[in-house]
C-alpha cells in the first residue's frame, strides 16, 4: 500500500494493474472498502477520502455534490491516469452517477453498494437535522443512531465487529466536515441517468432503510442494462455487513468488463 495526496484529498493505493477507484459514503472513509481488496488482485485500487471526511481535511469552500464529483474526476485524471472502474457506497453512488453522466469516457464500469438517488423531502430534512446535531453536540449521538438504524438486525446480532466499525467510522469524522457533507446531500439533485452507458451493478440489502430494494430496483430500471442484486439479512453497509459476497460481486462484475480500463 502507498499513500498520495491530491490537494486536500488523501488517497490510499494498493496493487498494480487497471485502476479501480472507490468512492465512500456519508460518515464513511476509504477503509469501508478494505474487505474488497483481496478479491481485486491484479488491479490498482485507489481509495480517496473525500475532502472533509476521514484523513482528508475540510476544503476551503463548503462541500457540495458537484465538488465531490470534481474531486473524483481529478483522481481519475491525476492518479488513475485513464478510465477506471468505479466502486461506490451510499453517497458515493450518487457522486458516481453524476461523474458517469457528465464524464462517461472516464468510467469503465459501476459497482454501486447501497445506491441512492435524489433525496426525498423527508430525507433532506433528516440530513439537515443531522448536520445541526453534528455542529451542536459532535458525532456520538449520530454514530449511535446510524448503528441502530443503518445495520440489519442480523448484523448487529451476529457481527458485532461490523457494528463497532460503523460506529468508530462516524466518531472519527470531523463534525463540521460531516455537517457540510450532510448539507451537500440534502441539496443534491439526481443525475441524468440517460447518459450512464457503462456496465452497472447495483447491490442493496433487503433490510436497507436508506436504499431499500424497491428504490434500488427503480434506480436500476433507469440505467440501461443495469443489474440488481439484493442481499438477504443486510442493511445499508453491505461491504462491511457481507464482505465476502460484496467482494465476489465486485470482482466478477469488474473482471467481466475489462475493455475500457
Amino acid at each position: 500500500m502507498s499513500a498520495a495526496s491530491l490537494g486536500r484529498t488523501e488517497i490510499e493505493i494498493d496493487g498494480e494493474g487497471p485502476p479501480v477507484v472507490f468512492l465512500h459514503g456519508l460518515g464513511a472513509t476509504s477503509s469501508c472498502f478494505q474487505p474488497l481488496l483481496s478479491s481485486l488482485r491484479g488491479f490498482r485500487c485507489i481509495r480517496p477520502d473525500f475532502p472533509g471526511a476521514g484523513r482528508s481535511p475540510r476544503p476551503y469552500v463548503p462541500v457540495t455534490i458537484d465538488s465531490l464529483v470534481e474531486t473524483a474526476l481529478a483522481v481519475l485524471k491525476s492518479v488513475a491516469g485513464g478510465p477506471a472502474h468505479i466502486v461506490a457506497q451510499s453517497m458515493g453512488t450518487l457522486v458516481a452517477q453524476h461523474l458517469t453522466a457528465t464524464s462517461p469516457d472516464w468510467v469503465a464500469s459501476l459497482t454501486l453498494f447501497g445506491p441512492i438517488c435524489e433525496p426525498a423531502a423527508a430525507a433532506r430534512e433528516r440530513l439537515l437535522d443531522r448536520a445541526g446535531i453534528a455542529r451542536r453536540t459532535g458525532m456520538v449521538a449520530i454514530a449511535d443512531a446510524v448503528v441502530a438504524a443503518g445495520l440489519s438486525s442480523s448484523t448487529k446480532a451476529d457481527n458485532p465487529v461490523a457494528e463497532a466499525f460503523v460506529r468508530e467510522s462516524h466518531l472519527r469524522q470531523d463534525a463540521e466536515g460531516f455537517a457540510e457533507s450532510c448539507e451537500a446531500l440534502a441539496a443534491s439533485k439526481g443525475a441524468d441517468l440517460r447518459f450512464v452507458r457503462c456496465a452497472t451493478i447495483l447491490v442493496t440489502g433487503e433490510d436497507d432503510p436508506i436504499a431499500p430494494p424497491g428504490a434500488a430496483r427503480g434506480l436500476a430500471e433507469r440505467i440501461r442494462g443495469a443489474k440488481l442484486k439484493t442481499l438477504p439479512r443486510c442493511g445499508h453497509w453491505a461491504p462491511i455487513e457481507q464482505p465476502k459476497e460484496c467482494a465476489r460481486l465486485a470482482s466478477e462484475h469488474i473482471r467481466a468488463h475489462p475493455d475500457r480500463a
